[in-house]
This record gives C-alpha cells, structure tokens and sequence, in this order.
C-alpha cells in the first residue's frame, strides 16, 4: 500500500506518506485485519483483504457498518 514502516528492536517506527494506494493484503490476525480494513478507506485504488475469517471472528458485519458511513466496501466469492 506504500507505507513508510520499518522495525527497530521491538518497535515500528512509521513515516508518514502522501498516499496509500491499493493492493492485496492478508489479514493475519484480528488486530491486522481491523488496521487492513480501515487503511484503504484513505487509499487511492482498490483494495483486496485475503483471510478475511479473522476479520469476522471479531468485527461482527464490520462492512455492513462501513457502508453504513459512506464506505465503498463489498464481499466477493474467492477464485
């Protein structure tokens, strides 16, 4: 997506950039999915979430509530 992200020792030291912009992503864990969700609503481009089943383990119909705001989100049958 063209984040600026680098690990030092135990930590993440992120830069910030002009722009994020679409790609396909795997949502590893909750915590990941949650950040993966949010992040391509500033994207410019599409964005696909892989392993999308630890999303919803803990965000119960996070897209319905997403569209619910304005987002422009859908589910799709995988290949």
């Amino acid at each position: 997506m063209g984040a600026d992200i680098r690990i030092e020792s135990r930590n993440a030291v992120i830069e910030g950039v002009d722009e994020l912009t679409g790609s396909k992503v795997r949502a590893t864990d909750l915590r990941a999915g949650a950040a993966l969700i949010l992040s391509p609503l500033a994207a410019k481009g599409e964005t696909e979430i892989g392993d999308i089943h630890h999303i919803e383990r803990g965000y119960y119909k996070i897209d319905e509530k997403l569209r619910g705001l304005g987002a422009d989100i859908q589910r799709t049958e995988e290949n």
